[in-house]
């Protein structure tokens, strides 16, 4: 008998919702490096654009994961660092790293379905 799809949770939607967008991830995995320039930060994640860092940046500062700060010039600059919240993340994003060598290591992920718990046999 196949079990109901009772859904992810609210936290776990709540954090993929965030996490989840493309580019924020590699944006976070390069801060958990140390403070970067915005133009550090454009030059470390390769293909995204300087309108979807700031974006992306905007949106982990509002979620309280990412200080942006002004450092006065010359020349002036933007200097963004990880707050006590995102550099938590640390444990996480190496565990999510670890895993995807062992098994994305193809680059292929795995087929998702909607529900998996509904598919597998009882």
């Amino acid at each position: 008998m196949a079990r109901e799809c009772s859904g992810a949770g609210e936290a776990m939607t709540r954090v993929f919702a965030l996490l989840g967008k493309r580019w924020t991830g590699i944006v976070l995995a390069v801060l958990m490096q140390g403070e970067a320039r915005f133009a550090e930060l454009r030059r470390s994640v390769p293909g995204i654009s300087e309108r979807m860092l700031s974006d992306r940046l905007s949106e982990l500062a509002a979620a309280g994961l990412v200080v942006r700060e002004v450092v006065p010039g010359p020349p002036l600059g933007v200097n963004y660092r990880l707050t006590t919240a995102g550099t938590a993340l640390g444990p996480a994003m190496g565990a999510l790293g670890a895993w995807a060598e062992e098994h994305l290591a193809d680059g292929v992920p795995p087929a998702a379905t909607e529900c998996p718990e509904a598919n597998r046999p009882s």
